[in-house]
This record gives structure tokens, sequence and C-alpha cells, in this order.
């Protein structure tokens, strides 16, 4: 689609704003918003390349520590016309444009999220390999909060009342917030995100969403849009939706658990199967691979200090990789499947992972895996969370691993994991000057 298309298409539904879009290494919307025939007539925006080295907090690590020139480079953005479409709940009709980064001599930028697993989709791409993938996303829904200093709780639905038990896959509890859901779904099929099942998690407030499988880039867009989508329609309702991996101290962490497995790019017969719908070698390498190198990727999957709360023995979240068939206390499950569908299901990335860096740093250990002909551990019966823990515990371990990762690195991008990391350490040293309320119930007048 060119320029000529899209001036065809804001024509036709009436545009009068632009939103381009670029999704930063936390994944957080950045960009600018322009008039919609400025934005047609030739008005190519441009931003900073330093909104990758941006903090959550709003910091920046030294120029040295991410490798940027102190100069500030610009990046010129390229817009991707498969992501163009409405934003269902502006008042004037605006288009919303996912773009893609160029420094000003047309290189792409390393360090954009959606160009790290371009990177990788491309390694498969030239072993004649195309991975396909499917998220399941979870989230808790929350009453207004303020005070950042007050314990997060559960909203009220129609009834009036708060729920007062955990209510795993209740019809009844997701109807108490039916309105929402109803205009998630309207908001969703105006934006063609592929959604599938929803489900009322184990949590109180805790919803799932099921995404249809398919391609990575274009899943990791869909659930790019799906968390703005979700956290706009909440606000509409006068409560919160959260991506937190653990958001509430007594109940379970969320999730985003990554189906995955490789087809053959010219038949686009599965891989991982044998005719009989067994794993096969290459599927126990990419296992393999899994098992070996996600303690390094472990900062995409739990980036936040918060990540590694949800992390817990005798939660529903993994404490090791283990893999099983079946098995949900393993971090590596092979759910039942027919011959086409046979896959391996991540069960380590929190909710508050980067879905483009997730999908890249997931697809990038099991191709390892599979490159370096890895075999897997025997798979686990019992409960893996019997055994002990072999995933860092917090995340300046993670960021250790991450950093002695020759491979990771080669991977998804040295100048990339350079950045992720000074970002990464940045957060980790604002976190640790805050005092708990914890310090302070137990330590002040005791120790």
């Amino acid at each position: 689609m060119n320029m000529n298309d899209f001036s065809v298409w804001f024509a036709e539904h009436g545009i009068t704003e632009v939103e381009c879009l670029v999704p930063d290494i936390t994944g957080i919307p950045r960009g600018k918003i322009m008039p919609a025939q400025k934005y047609l007539n030739g008005g190519q925006p441009r931003l900073p390349e330093c909104i990758f080295t941006q903090t959550v907090t709003g910091e920046y690590p030294e120029d040295e520590e991410t490798g940027s020139d102190p100069a500030i480079i610009d990046m010129r953005l390229a817009p991707d016309a498969n992501t163009l479409r409405l934003v269902p709940w502006a008042r004037e009709a605006t288009a919303q444009v996912i773009h893609d980064c160029q420094y000003m001599n047309g290189k792409m930028v390393p360090i954009a999220p959606r160009q790290v697993l371009r990177r990788v989709l491309e390694l498969y791409e030239s072993q004649g390999w195309r991975p396909v993938l499917a998220p399941e996303l979870e989230f808790f829904l929350v009453a207004r909060n303020t005070d950042p200093d007050y314990p997060l709780a559960s909203p009220v639905g129609r009834s009036g009342r708060q729920e007062s038990g955990r209510q795993s896959y209740s019809i009844d509890a997701v109807n108490e917030f039916d309105p929402l859901f109803e205009e998630m779904y309207d908001f969703c099929e105006v934006q063609k995100l592929d959604i599938d099942t929803l489900i009322h998690e184990e949590g109180a407030g805790q919803v799932e969403i099921n995404f249809l499988h398919g391609d990575p880039l274009h899943l990791a867009d869909q659930v790019f849009l799906f968390k703005r989508t979700v956290r706009e329609v909440a606000l509409r309702h006068d409560i919160y939706a959260t991506f937190m991996a653990k958001p509430i101290g007594s109940e379970p962490g969320s999730s985003m658990h990554l189906h995955q497995n490789v087809v053959d790019l010219g038949t686009g017969c599965n891989l991982f199967a044998t005719a009989d719908g067994q794993a096969n070698p290459l599927f126990l390498s990419f296992i393999a691979g899994l098992q070996k190198y996600l303690p390094a990727v472990m900062p995409i999957f739990a980036p936040n200090v918060n990540s590694y709360r949800r992390l817990a023995r005798h939660s529903n979240a993994p404490i090791n990789l283990q893999w099983g068939y079946d098995n949900r206390t393993c971090g590596l499950r092979l759910p039942h499947a027919e011959v086409e569908s046979v896959r391996v299901e991540n069960r380590v990335p929190g909710a508050d992972a980067n879905p483009y860096l997730a999908f890249a740093a997931s697809l990038a250990c099991g191709y390892l895996g599979m490159i370096e002909n890895l075999q897997p551990t025997p798979p686990y019966r019992g409960s893996a969370h019997e055994l002990p823990y072999t995933l860092p515990r917090e995340l300046s371990h993670a960021l250790e691993l991450m950093e002695e990762s020759k491979p990771v690195r080669d991977l998804l991008g040295d100048r990339f994991v350079q950045v992720f990391i000074a970002v990464k350490k940045l957060e980790y040293e604002t976190y640790l000057q805050v005092i708990s309320s914890w310090e302070r119930e137990h330590l002040l007048l005791n120790v």
C-alpha cells in the first residue's frame, strides 16, 4: 500500500488525524499525532532514537552504556500498511498505524523491538522454516487506584459487589463485566484483532484472552494494540486494566503463554511432528534450546522487579525449565494435539513482557537448539514444583546471565542487548532507592 492507497482509505473513512505508533522497549506506544492531510502530503514523522533508551520511569542511561550518539540521532518513521486501522474510541475519525524506524540513510534501527523480531524471523526464513505462534494473555481488572501506596482491589461488577473468592472459568464472573467486554470485542472487531476465546482466570478479576495462531510479527502487533485497547475500555468503565505480572499479593500472577511450532516454508507442513503425531528430533532440539538458553533471556520474559514475584513455587507459574506432556507445572508444556498442531507452550513469559521481544527471544532460543542439534532432558511426569529453581529469582541475576550469553547477543543483536541491559539496570537501581512499607513495618523498630 502506497500513500495513494492511504489517501483512498483515509477518504473512505473520513480520517482527520493519524496516530503514528512505535512500540518502545517496554512495549509502551510512542509516536506522534498528525493531521491526516499533512501525513499524506509527505509529512513523514521523525522521532529521536533515544525513545528506545528511556526507562519505564522516564530516565536515560549514560550514552556510553547504550552505545548511543550523544548528538541524539533522528529516526524516520516508515508506516507498515498492514497495521493501518481505525482508532475506535476516538471522537473524530482517527487512523492508527504502527511504524518501523529507519535512520536517515535508510538502514533499519536495530534496537527497535519490531526489528529485533524481524531479525529472528529472517534467520528462520534462511533455513526454509516459518515459525507459527499463538499467545495467551492474562490481565486483571482492578478498581481505580490513584494512590500507589494503597493495595489494588477487585472492581465492583453489575451486581454491585466485588468478587469475594477465586472464580476460575466462571461464566457468571465474566458476565459481571458484560458491558466492558462487549465494548472490548466491538473495539477489537473494528481493529481486526484476531482474538479467540475469553475466560475468567483463577484470580479475582483476572481474565485471559487467547489469540488465533499465526505469523509472529502480526501477532505481536495484535497484542500491542490489544493492551492499549483494553486499558482504554477499562477507563471508559471507570476501572483499570493492568498487565503487571503480580499486581495483587494474594492473587496469582498474569502470564503470556506462547504456543509455538515451526512449519516448512514451502509446504506448510508441521516440522515438529512425526506422521503419528509424536515429537520428532527437530522438535526435541527446539525444546532443548529453550531449556539451555531461556535463562539468558529472562530479562525479556520477566522485565521488571515485580515480574519475579509471579514465578513462585506451587503457583500457576513455573520455577524451572522441565518439559512434559500436558504438564502445567513445567515451564515447557506439550499440549495434546493433532499432527498439524503439535507444539510447545512456553509458560515462562509474564503479561508485562513486550510481545515483540518475548516472541523474538523464545523463537531465538528454539532456533539455537535446532541449529546446535541439542538434546533435551527426559519429559517430566510429576510436579515440577517439587524440583529446585533453575530460573533466575530476581532481575539483577537475570541481567548478568543475559550479558554473558554470546549466542543470545549474536541472535538478538549486540547493540540491542547492550541498550536493553542498560535500561533495565537503571530501572533496577531506581527501584532500590524506594523503601517499601514491608521494610517500615518489620524493620523500623525491630533491627
